[in-house]
């Protein structure tokens, strides 16, 4: 069997480089048990970008159904993107004009507003990308729909007008 003869100054080195292990190991179990990730810049900080929580509320609330707060909320964000228009705030009337439901919407402008949007994603978080990506394709697939349900409805009126013809 081999024998591990180490010095004083082995000894030491040794037991301080697993101590800085062991502490580093400690450091990143905690931020991993807290939820935390091991590093922020993932998340690019760009300047004057809202939160992606300010997109979602508003949503909610043009979801809602509260025509006051659909108005209000229409008429600031086409505000927004008409008298500083930035990728944030043409996304956030896109975003309105997406929703369904309310006087305002709009999924023709809203596609058009989103294609601009995603096409200076260096200006925007990757979590306002992924909303716009999200938001443009259930506005294309709403687009189709709207189309194929039209199409329908005049193949329906037109068998029917024949029926009564004959």
């Amino acid at each position: 069997m081999a024998k591990f003869d180490m010095t004083g100054k082995a000894r030491v080195l040794a037991a301080s480089a697993l101590l800085a292990i062991v502490l580093s190991a400690c450091g990143q179990t905690t931020n991993w048990l807290k939820g935390r990730s091991g590093s922020d810049s993932d998340q690019p900080d760009i300047v004057g970008a809202p939160e992606i929580d300010r997109y979602i509320s508003e949503m909610a609330q043009i979801a809602g159904g509260d025509p006051a707060a659909q108005a209000e909320i229409y008429a600031d964000a086409a505000a927004a993107a008409e008298l500083t228009p930035s990728a944030s705030t043409n996304l956030r009337f896109g975003l309105v004009l997406s929703i369904p439901g309310h006087s305002e919407s709009n999924p023709e402008l809203a596609q058009s507003i989103l294609r601009d949007v995603l096409a200076q994603t260096m200006l925007l978080t990757p979590a306002e990308v992924s909303l716009a990506i999200i938001h443009l394709n259930y506005v294309e697939r709403e687009i189709v729909a709207n189309f194929e349900t039209n199409r329908l409805r005049a193949s329906t009126s037109r068998a029917a007008q024949s029926q009564e013809q004959a």
